[in-house]
């Protein structure tokens, strides 16, 4: 084990002179410093990675971002304090002066009296350059490095802003939020698309399942969800699922992230609706006050005309069409389409994404649900969602929202690996 002494003897100072006694200096995040309202000299401490360097004969300029914020704070230091490992990518402590600054283009800068590099970067090696923008398609191929480019941190940031947002949504409407199972026996939406899940070979110790049943990586959480339902009148859960899909399109993944709701007492689609173009409009207002910087980025390089699109979304109340409407339309059209009996179901498609949202009432009629589950030969399976009808049964209903689909939406980012932090597809799992 090497001490905390080795540590800081492992830093090493650009600084050719000796530095003068100060007091601790306080640690600020870039976005802090760069809302700081007091910059009367105070001595701060900020840590980061180096997106620019400018030397000139008396002066030196750095600019350091922390994942913070979109924008960098900008470092002025005398040009003693200059070393050729100091470069774009690599690592630095910086301890200086927060003060005005005398730039139009930000309020305040470092005035630097002492840079520590904590980690070097190999320019040349690193795929990605100074000033130049890469395509989402070059970005893909490094899932360990891509975080570090302005648009993949926008879109991360803006990921853990929309989790947030949702979240509030929820509790503000009463929610009570359900840590559903990712492991599971069931297969919630019966397309036999799912990942089995077993022991290593190393450790299994008999041919029986481990846990005596098969068990799948979630699918959805509804099942899960209706049973809690039958004690809270209003429950959401928000987490991974899990899709065996041989796919490689744009628009699926092998594991994504659902919000999914379930809500009882409620008499018709409307009522799920209701609440389903509420979380959109809700979540998607609170991240437009809450990081607007990072998604006019996305707007501005990577869907233009997005903008527009958006604000007529959350400005107009969503156009609702019947099932009847949707085939006579289809009718019309020169491909032949097959039509399901009509089910108190709902989906909500966007331009450019698709199915967003889906939504039914669930059937309570038990007499109904156990004369399907024989039919099917599941009466023993599915004993425990017969007893939910049994004992207090209520009118419930519920929905799901894909999050990357939604991310997509709202960014019109064209395609879902690009607003996962790691995706994850048919013959592809790295890292």
């Amino acid at each position: 084990m090497f001490g905390a002494g080795c540590l800081l003897r492992a830093l090493r100072s650009c600084s050719s002179i000796p530095c003068p006694r100060h007091k601790p200096s306080a640690k600020l995040s870039v976005r802090d410093a760069l809302r700081a309202q007091n910059t009367n000299g105070e001595r701060v401490k900020v840590q980061g990675w180096i997106r620019s360097v400018r030397s000139q004969k008396e002066v030196l300029f750095l600019h350091i971002n922390d994942g913070s914020s979109l924008e960098s704070l900008q470092i002025v230091a005398d040009s003693s304090l200059d070393s050729r490992e100091l470069a774009f990518g690599c690592s630095v402590e910086v301890q200086g002066q927060l003060v005005k600054s005398p730039s139009k283009r930000q309020n305040v800068e470092l005035k630097a009296d002492k840079i520590d590099i904590v980690g070097n970067c190999d320019v040349k090696a690193f795929p990605f350059k100074y000033k130049k923008r890469h395509p989402l398609e070059y970005v893909r191929q490094y899932p360990h490095l891509r975080c570090r480019t302005n648009v993949l941190s926008s879109i991360l940031r803006i990921r853990s802003e929309a989790t947030a947002a949702i979240h509030a949504f929820f509790k503000d409407s009463g929610f009570v939020h359900i840590h559903t199972p990712i492991l599971t026996s069931n297969d919630c939406e019966g397309a036999g698309e799912l990942f089995q899940v077993e022991p290593s070979s190393t450790i299994r110790v008999s041919e029986e399942n481990f846990f005596d049943v098969p068990a799948f990586l979630t699918v959805s959480g509804q099942l899960h969800l209706e049973v809690m339902a039958g004690a809270f009148t209003q429950v959401f859960t928000f987490g991974p699922t899990f899709r065996a899909e041989n796919s490689q399109s744009r628009r699926h993944l092998a594991e994504f992230y659902m919000v999914e709701a379930e809500m009882s007492f409620i008499e018709s689609l409307q009522d799920v609706m209701q609440v389903m173009e509420g979380l959109f409009k809700a979540t998607t207002v609170k991240l437009l006050s809450n990081c607007p910087e990072d998604v006019e980025l996305c707007h501005k390089f990577v869907a233009p005309g997005q903008k527009d699109r958006l604000e007529h979304m959350l400005k107009n109340n969503f156009l609702i069409m019947s099932y009847t409407e949707a085939v006579e339309i289809l009718k019309q059209a020169s491909q032949n389409f097959t039509f399901t009996p009509e089910v108190a179901a709902v989906d909500l498609l966007v331009p450019g994404v698709g199915e967003l949202f889906g939504g039914s009432l669930r059937e309570e009629r038990y007499h109904f649900l156990e004369q399907q589950l024989a039919r099917l030969g599941l009466t023993d399976t599915y004993q425990w969602y017969l007893d939910l009808r049994r004992f207090g049964s209520v009118p419930h209903g519920g929905f799901g929202m894909g999050f990357e689909r939604y991310l997509q939406c709202i960014l019109g980012v064209d395609n879902i690996k690009d607003v996962i932090p790691f995706p994850r597809f048919t013959h592809s799992c790295l890292l």
